[in-house]
C-alpha cells in the first residue's frame, strides 16, 4: 500500500466521525466492578484491566524477573533477548555513540519509538547520532538512565500510536512501570569478564620493511571487561496511606579491547631506513569495544492516598556517567602528531560525562463519574566532553594534552490533564471515553569548548617532511613556510563560539481515545490527536482498531492510522565545526542548523515532521495453556528527517564563494525528503508446562522478519552542476539492510524447587554493511566507476545460559554467560580495514565483544 497525505486525512477524518456518532448517544451509568486479569496492561488501551493478550493491537508485558535473568542491567540489551523486532547493535569507536547507544524498534530510527515511564513522557538525551552508526541522525531517549531494579515491568507496544500518545511513537511505545511498594525490598550484587577467543585478518607490510606481522590471521585470547554492578531497593510506607520506593545502582565496567593488528609503518625513515622501534612497538594499539564506565544512580518512586479517593504521586532520578572511549590511533609519523609530545604516536580518548536528572508530580482524583489525572515532569540530560591523551597540531609543542570541548543539554517539562470514564450506549460494554491535554516545552542549548580546542595556533608543519601531507609542498607552502594543520584537539575538536545555540519550542496536543465491545466478540477503538509546534505548525493523527473474538481461543486484530514525529531540537539546532585539508588546503567543514545561511546557500529549508501510514494485521490463539500471536504490519513513511552527505566537493566550494562564502569547506545538515516503506511479521508463542517431577518450564519463542525499501530520496536545491547527492548509496543501503532481515528467540525458563536455569539461543539473521568509500556512490558503481566492497555477515546464533540456586528463601545465588559459544559477527575484510586496527564492523547485531561470564547474588529483604 502507497502511503499519501490524502489517505492520513480521511483516515482522521473518518476517525473524528465515528467519534462524533459515539458522543451523540452517550450516557452515563453506574461503574461496575471488574475482573483482575493476569498481566494488565495500561499501554496501547486506556481501559482498566485490559490483559495483553485482549487488545487489539499488540503488548508484550517484560516482568522484573525476566529483566533479572536476562543476565544484564541494561534495559537496553534486555529488551533484545526477549523482544522479536528490538536490536540492540553495541557501536562503537563512534564518539559520544558510544556513551549512549541507540535501539532499534521494527528496523525504524531509534527516535521513533516512544518511551514512557508510568505512562509520561520521558525526555530524550541531548546527543544527536551523527556517526556512520545504525540510528544515524537519531536522538533517542536513554533507557539506561533507569535501573533495572526500580522497573517493576515493561509495556511494549508493538504497533504505531501518535493519535493516543503523540510525536515519536511511529514504531510503538515502551512504557517503563515503577515499583510501587511500601515494604519489602532487594539487593544484588553482580561481578562478570569477558573470556574471548577472537580472529583478526592482517596483511603483510612493505616487502623491504624490518617488521613482520603473523599471516594470514592472528588468533587472540583475551580477559577483560570486568563489569561490577551492586543496586538495592527498598519499599517503606508513608503513614497508612503512602509508599516511598527508593532504588540506587552502581556500576562500574572497563573497557573491552577487540582491535586488530596495526600492520603500518608507525615512526618517520631515519636517514632513509626504517626506525628499529619498528619491530618492539605494540601494534594492538587502538580500543574497539566497549568503553570504560562508571555509573551512579538513584531513583525514587512515591504515592499517598489522600480522603475522598485523591491520590498523589511523583517520582525523582538523577544519574552520573562518566565513560572514556577511543578514537582512531595516531602514529609517530601521522602528519597530525607532535613528535616531541608523543614519540611513540598516541591514541586519543573521548571521556565524556552525562549528568541526567528528572522529577515528577502528579494528582488523580474523583470527579462524578470521571477519574481524573494531572501530572508535571521535568527531565534533562546533559552532556560535556573531556578530550584527553590528545593535542592540537596547529599549537605545535605548546599543545595541552587534555581539553575541555564543549557540550549541549536537552531538557523537557510536560504538563497533563486527562478524564476517563465509562458511558452506556447501549453496547456490549460500557464506552471508555478519554480525553486529554498534553502541553510541553522543550529547550536545547550547546556551549563552547575552551579556545585551544579548537582555535588554530598558526603552528606549521615543516616543509618536506616524508611520510606526510607536507612531503611534496606546493609553491604556496613553500612561501609561507610550512604546511597549515587542522584546528582544535585531535578526534573531537571542541564547539566553537559560532556553534553555541540556546533554544526552544513549546508544543500543545489534545486528544480523544474511544474504547468499547460494540458487540460480545467485536472489540473496536478509535482515537484522534491534534498538535500544534511552536516552531512547524499543526499536526493531526487518526487510529482505528478492531478485534474479532471467533471463539475463546481465536481472535483477528487490525488498525490503521497515520502518526507523526516532530524534529527534535538537537536535528534542528545542532552544530559543530572542524579543519578538514581538500587539496592540501583548509577548509572549515561544518555540521550547519538548518537556519544557518550557508545551509539555506546549499538548499536546506525548515525541517517539517515525518508523517507515516501504519497498518497492522494479526491473530490471537490459544490452545490450552499455550498463547500464540501472530501480527504483520507495514509502516510507509514520508519525509524521514536524515543527516545529508558531506557535501565538501570542489563545485559546492567554488558555488559557496560565489554566494559570498569565501573559506567554507561546505557540510551537511539535517533535511527532510526519504520516504520508506517498512513490512513485517512479528510471532510470539509461550507455553507454561508444570511437570509432577521435573519443577515448571516456561517456554517462550519469538520471530520476526523485517524489510524496509527506500522509495524516495531528496535532490538537493540549489545550481551546482553536477548536482552532488544528498543521500548516497552507504546511508541509503544502511536504512534498507543495516539491522538483521530476521530474528529467532527460543527462551526456556526452568523452577524447580530451589533451584532455576534460564536458556536462551537468538537467531540474528544476516545483516548488509555497505562499503562507505567515499568513491561507493550510486553514480559511480552505476555507471560501473567503481566496484564497491560491500559485505554480508552471516547470520549467528547466540546462546545464554544461567543457573540459580536458593539458600533460602530470600538468598540466591546465579551463575551464567552470555554468548557461552564465543560467536563474533565475520571480520571486516581486510581491503576494507586499512589501519588493521577495526576487525569488526558496528553493524554487528550482537556487538563485537565475546563471551561474558558472570555471577549474581541476590538478597531480598
Amino acid at each position: 500500500m502507497q502511503p499519501d497525505r490524502s489517505a492520513s486525512r480521511l483516515l482522521s477524518a473518518a476517525s473524528l466521525t465515528l467519534l462524533a456518532s459515539y458522543s451523540a448517544h452517550a450516557q452515563t451509568v453506574p461503574s461496575e466492578e471488574k475482573n483482575v486479569l493476569e498481566q494488565i496492561v495500561v499501554t496501547g488501551t486506556r481501559v482498566e484491566n485490559r490483559s495483553a493478550l485482549d487488545t487489539a493491537v499488540p503488548v508484550d508485558v517484560i516482568s522484573a524477573e525476566t529483566l533479572a535473568n536476562s543476565g544484564t542491567t541494561e534495559v537496553n540489551q534486555a529488551l533484545s533477548t526477549v523482544l522479536p523486532s528490538f536490536n540492540f547493535p553495541r557501536p562503537g569507536l563512534a564518539d559520544g555513540t558510544d556513551t549512549i547507544r541507540p535501539a532499534t524498534l521494527r528496523g525504524l530510527a531509534p527516535d521513533q519509538t516512544l518511551v514512557l515511564v508510568n505512562s509520561k513522557r520521558r525526555h530524550s538525551a541531548s546527543l544527536v547520532n551523527v556517526n556512520g552508526t545504525i540510528g544515524r541522525g537519531s536522538s533517542a531517549v536513554d533507557m539506561n538512565t533507569i535501573p533495572s531494579a526500580m522497573v517493576k515491568s515493561i509495556e511494549v507496544l508493538r504497533d504505531g500510536a501518535s493519535a493516543q500518545y503523540g510525536s515519536d511513537a511511529i514504531a510503538g511505545v515502551i512504557n517503563l512501570q515503577l515499583r510501587d511498594n511500601s515494604d519489602g525490598g532487594g539487593a544484588s550484587g553482580s561481578y562478570g569478564w569477558r573470556e574471548s577467543s577472537y580472529k583478526t585478518p592482517t596483511t603483510q607490510p612493505p616487502a623491504n620493511a624490518t617488521w613482520t606481522v603473523p599471516s594470514p590471521d592472528v588468533d587472540r585470547d583475551v580477559s577483560d571487561g570486568e563489569t561490577l554492578v551492586v543496586s538495592a531497593w527498598k519499599g517503606l510506607s508513608l503513614g497508612q496511606d503512602g509508599f516511598l520506593t527508593i532504588a540506587a545502582e552502581y556500576k562500574d565496567q572497563q573497557r573491552t579491547e577487540r582491535d586488530g593488528l596495526d600492520f603500518r609503518q608507525q615512526y618517520p625513515l631515519v636517514g632513509g631506513t626504517y626506525d628499529a622501534r619498528e619491530q618492539t612497538i605494540e601494534r594492538f594499539n587502538a580500543w574497539s569495544g566497549e568503553p570504560d564506565m562508571e555509573q551512579k544512580t538513584i531513583f525514587l518512586n512515591t504515592g499517598y492516598d489522600l480522603s475522598g479517593g485523591v491520590q498523589l504521586y511523583g517520582w525523582a532520578s538523577y544519574q552520573e556517567r562518566d565513560v572514556e572511549s577511543a578514537g582512531f590511533f595516531r602514529r609517530a609519523l601521522d602528519d597530525r602528531n607532535v613528535i616531541q609530545i608523543y614519540a611513540d604516536g598516541f591514541l586519543p580518548i573521548i571521556a565524556p560525562e552525562v549528568t541526567d536528572y528528572s522529577a515528577a508530580a502528579g494528582v488523580k482524583w474523583g470527579w462524578g463519574d470521571w477519574d481524573m489525572d494531572s501530572s508535571l515532569v521535568y527531565g534533562k540530560n546533559e552532556m560535556d566532553f573531556t578530550i584527553k591523551n590528545t593535542l592540537n597540531r596547529s599549537l605545535g609543542t605548546a599543545s595541552p594534552t587534555v581539553f575541555d570541548a564543549g557540550g549541549f543539554d536537552y531538557d523537557q517539562i510536560v504538563f497533563n490533564f486527562s478524564g476517563v470514564r465509562g458511558i452506556d450506549v447501549g453496547l456490549a460494554s460500557p464506552l471508555n471515553l478519554a480525553i486529554g491535554l498534553e502541553a510541553r516545552e522543550e529547550g536545547y542549548s550547546i556551549t563552547a569548548g575552551e579556545p585551544d580546542s579548537y582555535r588554530n595556533g598558526g603552528v606549521l608543519l615543516p616543509l618536506s617532511v616524508p611520510g606526510t601531507g607536507c612531503a611534496t609542498p606546493t609553491a604556496a607552502q613553500i612561501a609561507a613556510g610550512g604546511c597549515a594543520t587542522a584546528s582544535g584537539s585531535q578526534v573531537f575538536p571542541g564547539f566553537r563560539p559560532e556553534n553555541e545555540v540556546d533554544e526552544d519550542r513549546t508544543a500543545v496536543g489534545v486528544y480523544i481515545d474511544l474504547e468499547a465491545n460494540l458487540t460480545e466478540k467485536l472489540l473496536a477503538s478509535v482515537a484522534v490527536r491534534g498538535e500544534d509546534y511552536s516552531d512547524f505548525g499543526e499536526n493531526f493523527s487518526g487510529k482505528f482498531a478492531l478485534r474479532y473474538d471467533f471463539t475463546d481461543a481465536f481472535a483477528l486484530r487490525a488498525s490503521i492510522q497515520n502518526g507523526f514525529r516532530a524534529p527534535s531540537l538537537q536535528q534542528q539546532f545542532f552544530a559543530t565545526t572542524s579543519t578538514n585539508f581538500i587539496g592540501g588546503v583548509p577548509f572549515d567543514v561544518t555540521t550547519f542548523p538548518v537556519s544557518d545561511p550557508i545551509a539555506v546557500a546549499l538548499g536546506a529549508k525548515p525541517l517539517d515532521a515525518e508523517e507515516s501510514l501504519n497498518y497492522s494485521v494479526g491473530a490471537v490463539m490459544r490452545f490450552g495453556e499455550l498463547s500464540l500471536t501472530v501480527d504483520a504490519y507495514w509502516i510507509n513513511i514520508d519525509d524521514r528527517i536524515v543527516l545529508s552527505e558531506n557535501l565538501t566537493q570542489a563545485n559546492v566550494r567554488s558555488y559557496l564563494e560565489t554566494q559570498g562564502f569565501i573559506g567554507s569547506g561546505g557540510g551537511r545538515f539535517f533535511i527532510n525528503g526519504v520516504d520508506t516503506e517498512t513490512s513485517g511479521v512479528d510471532i510470539v508463542a509461550h507455553y507454561p508446562l508444570q511437570t509432577d517431577g521435573a519443577g515448571r518450564f516456561d517456554l517462550t519463542l519469538t520471530a520476526n522478519y523485517n524489510s524496509t525499501d527506500v522509495t524516495r530520496i531528496p535532490e538537493i536545491d540549489a545550481p551546482i552542476t553536477p548536482a552532488p547527492p544528498l543521500f548516497d548509496r552507504f546511508n541509503v543501503l544502511t536504512m534498507e539492510k543495516g539491522n538483521p532481515e530476521d530474528k529467532y528467540t527460543f527462551n526456556v525458563n526452568w523452577d524447580l524447587q530451589r533451584w532455576g536455569a534460564t536458556v536462551r539461543a537468538i537467531r540474528y539473521g544476516k545483516v548488509f554493511v555497505p562499503d562507505s568509500g567515499t568513491n561507493a556512490t550510486f553514480a559511480n558503481v552505476n555507471a560501473g566507476t567503481y566496484v564497491p566492497i560491500d559485505q554480508w555477515l552471516a547470520a549467528e546464533t547466540i546462546v545464554d545460559l544461567e543457573g540459580r540456586f536458593s539458600f533460602t528463601d530470600n538468598i540466591r545465588l546465579a551463575i551464567g554467560a552470555e554468548n557461552v559459544f564465543d560467536e563474533y559477527p565475520d571480520p571486516v575484510p581486510i581491503a576494507l580495514n586499512s589501519t588493521g586496527n577495526l576487525p569488526y564492523s558496528n553493524y554487528g547485531p550482537f556487538g563485537r565483544a565475546g563471551r561474558f561470564v558472570y555471577g549474581r547474588l541476590m538478597v531480598d529483604f
